[in-house]
């Protein structure tokens, strides 16, 4: 296929994803709240870190998550239907086994973890255990799909991918409706609801990939291919370590709040995660519509393709993000305060923080999606893995200092996460045959630009020009966009793209 119409496809499904996108922001805006505002500040934080500790042993099942990813499109790039069938039969395999094990660690050390060193407020351990319990089935869930989700965006099938996860979004919104109203315990009833969802999520995956994929008919998942399995096992534990890492700055980070604080500041968390959350979607529907054409073009020897996908992935992600986020940033409190009304205190410093690092976010995924594609995973993960992981013992010592202030944790999350990016770079750009000099030159040095220029007005006129919440919001962002825009333009693009842009503008 030409890369006149690969890029086509890539187009396509990033319009497809953008609108499942859209509707479902829209979706988790009002559900946030209402979930917010039934269970109420306490139970709304007890919910987020007794789930997070099963999140937190996702480390074991994103890493499997990842490796189906690879190895799936792997094969497509290559094209040998039977080592395709082959590969998917044998992660099927291996997600089951490792489901065993999550529910093992789950019902032992994680069960002692709950019931003994997070901080629940009297009265409501019960419920906290229900969330517990119901959240290993949820995640065991998630796990066994995960190769089935795998499939569809490895074959790109991006409109299915944006129907199902619309319908989960749909029932998830019903839930938010009959957790008004329902007479039992609403945190519980809530848990139970959304185990239901990831059952029902389940059942479709394996139905709509049954009909569509050859590979998934008629598995037979006794034949091992012991060769295969362990190529398999071995790329899924290398990874494990950078899983690690990722959970533990996610729900670690959330947990050591819990620890030293109190489950109001885990709601703030939740809460600014949640904005976190919908913002890297822009960033991520980009860029998984480009993924599995990174993966291919290297499978298939064609590294210029890959080196140009890796440029245009990470900077216009940044020119997305940096678009979006900084409206955000400034204006934080009042978008909290018409969102939901009130909210826990650190919620705005919290929101600006993680809002930043999800800028940085824009710059790793290219690179690690680049390094999957190799599969040369070791002194990679070794480096990477290790240098993110410091983020929770650091976190941990600097919050033992008396009268440390929580948002603390995000400022050293974020500076860990630029050296990490540079030792990204270091490690993985020789591997593909790319010249540093030619990302920093085509990727760094633009966005740098864009990211000193563009905020110098909008910000001056947010301190300088008196103005009611709703005149400066959208002041604000129209400037905001203006500056973005013209800044992009002027500084960001190549004088190749600058020409497609104009000539776009005058049709």
């Amino acid at each position: 296929m030409s890369n006149a119409n690969e890029n086509k496809r890539i187009a396509k499904n990033s319009i497809l994803l953008y609108i499942r996108m859209f509707i479902m922001v829209m979706i988790s805006l009002y559900t946030s709240r209402i979930v917010l505002k039934t269970l109420g500040v306490e139970d709304f934080g007890i919910n987020n870190v007794v789930g997070g500790v099963i999140t937190f042993l996702g480390f074991l099942t994103g890493s499997l998550a990842g490796a189906s990813a690879r190895f799936i499109t792997f094969s497509l790039g290559k094209g040998d239907m039977k080592e395709l069938k082959n590969t998917f039969g044998n992660i099927v395999k291996i997600h089951l086994l490792f489901s065993v094990i999550v529910l093992i660690i789950s019902e032992t050390l994680g069960l002692w973890f709950v019931m003994t060193q997070l901080n629940i407020p009297e009265g409501r351990e019960t419920a906290a255990m229900w969330v517990y319990q119901l959240s290993i089935l949820t995640a065991i869930g998630g796990f066994v799909c995960s190769p089935y989700n795998a499939a569809i965006i490895a074959h790109e099938k991006m409109s299915a991918f944006a129907y199902l996860t619309l319908a989960d979004a749909i029932l998830k919104l019903v839930a938010v409706f009959m957790l008004v109203y329902t007479p039992f315990d609403k945190l519980i009833f809530y848990a139970v609801y959304i185990c239901i969802i990831q059952m029902f999520d389940f059942v479709v995956y394996i139905i709509y990939c049954n009909r569509k994929f050859e590979e998934t008919k008629g598995l037979h998942i006794r034949n091992t291919d012991k060769k295969l399995f362990k190529e398999i096992f071995s790329y899924a534990g290398w990874t494990m370590n950078g899983n690690l890492a990722v959970f533990g700055y996610t729900q670690g980070l959330n947990i050591l709040l819990n620890i030293f604080f109190t489950p109001a500041v885990n709601a703030a968390r939740g809460i600014a995660v949640q904005v976190q959350n919908i913002v890297n979607n822009f960033c991520v529907n980009f860029q998984m519509a480009i993924n599995p054409q990174l993966t291919k073009s290297y499978a298939s020897g064609n590294l210029e393709r890959m080196h140009t996908l890796i440029i245009a992935s990470s900077k216009y992600s940044f020119f997305l993000l940096f678009l979006i986020c900084l409206p955000l940033i400034i204006e934080a409190e009042t978008v909290l305060k018409w969102w939901l009304g009130e909210f826990p205190e650190h919620t705005v410093n919290f929101l600006r923080l993680v809002l930043a690092v999800s800028i940085l976010y824009c710059f790793s995924n290219p690179i690690i999606t680049a390094v999957h594609a190799t599969g040369r995973l070791k002194k990679f993960q070794i480096y990477e893995g290790t240098s993110l992981l410091m983020i929770v013992p650091i976190a941990y010592a600097t919050l033992k200092i008396p009268g440390m202030k929580p948002e603390i944790v995000f400022i050293i999350h974020m500076v860990i996460e630029i050296l990490t990016q540079y030792i990204r770079l270091k490690i993985v750009l020789p591997m593909i045959g790319m010249d540093i000099k030619r990302y920093l030159r085509e990727v760094m040095v633009p966005v740098l630009k864009v990211a000193m220029a563009a905020p110098v007005i909008p910000l001056a006129i947010y301190i300088q020009v008196p103005m009611g919440e709703t005149a400066s919001f959208l002041a604000i962002g129209i400037v905001c966009v203006v500056s973005v825009g013209m800044c992009t333009y002027v500084m960001g693009c190549t004088q190749k793209e600058k020409s497609v842009i104009t000539s776009k503008l005058r049709k």
